[in-house]
């Protein structure tokens, strides 16, 4: 009889949620805070990465859409960038770079170009010609009109590539712990078999991705008001 009393408080203390490899709220609780520094880390790094190359694919639109003989090497150059595989590129880089976030700036960054070059380009291209025609008609210069007309009417465009590049390099991120850099991606494989660990780390990034693209959307709603006034009946 003591045999099976035993027993049976070695399975209660043992028959756990943790056990079980379930959704376990309790634990999440209290192991949140060993989220929140890897979430920062997730968040600098698609921040930095998305400006950086924001700043440099939006640079060689500007000059491709003068120069239109740059459009197909920018965007083959952008094209085979975009192609290489995330983990083949940080072991790549290894060597080059070491180990630590330079290695993953390097290669998010080379992923954000391609999307944010086109985009930027399409924007500009898609200005209606009249539009340039009545500009140049009120004596704008060529650097006037870009800034003024060109630039504002491809806002939309701009903006919605700026999306895609930022809610991609935030999924793209979670690999980036192969180069040293952290993250949410090396919570979530550093006990991958635990449900409640992917399902809390997994979470954290879908939520770092929607907020960031609501508040570029809001950003655009912001500075583009011409489109809402448009839209309405």
């Amino acid at each position: 009889m003591t045999l099976e009393v035993a027993q049976l408080q070695i399975h209660h203390r043992t028959d756990t949620c943790e056990s079980r490899n379930g959704f376990c709220p309790s634990w999440i609780a209290d192991h949140f805070g060993d989220y929140v520094h890897p979430f920062l880390q997730h968040l600098v790094l698609t921040v930095l990465a998305v400006a950086i190359g924001f700043a440099i694919s939006f640079t060689l639109a500007l000059v491709a859409h003068r120069r239109r003989w740059l459009v197909n090497p920018i965007t083959q150059v952008t094209g085979i960038l975009y192609t290489i595989p995330s983990v083949a590129a940080f072991f790549l880089l290894l060597p080059i770079t070491g180990r630590g976030t330079d290695t993953a700036l390097v290669a998010l960054v080379s992923y954000v170009l391609l999307i944010i070059f086109r985009n930027v380009l399409a924007g500009l291209d898609n200005v209606p010609e009249e539009t340039r025609d009545a500009g140049r008609g009120m004596g704008l210069t060529d650097s006037q009109l870009l800034w003024r007309v060109e630039i504002p009417l491809a806002m939309p465009e701009i903006m919605a590539g700026l999306r895609i590049a930022t809610t991609t390099t935030v999924g793209l991120a979670t690999l980036a712990f192969f180069a040293g850099a952290g993250g949410l991606g090396e919570k979530i494989f550093s006990d991958i078999a635990y449900k409640s660990n992917v399902v809390v780390a997994g979470g954290l990034a879908v939520l770092l991705a929607a907020a960031l693209d609501g508040l570029i959307l809001l950003t655009q709603r912001a500075i583009t008001p011409w489109t809402r006034a448009v839209a309405q009946p």
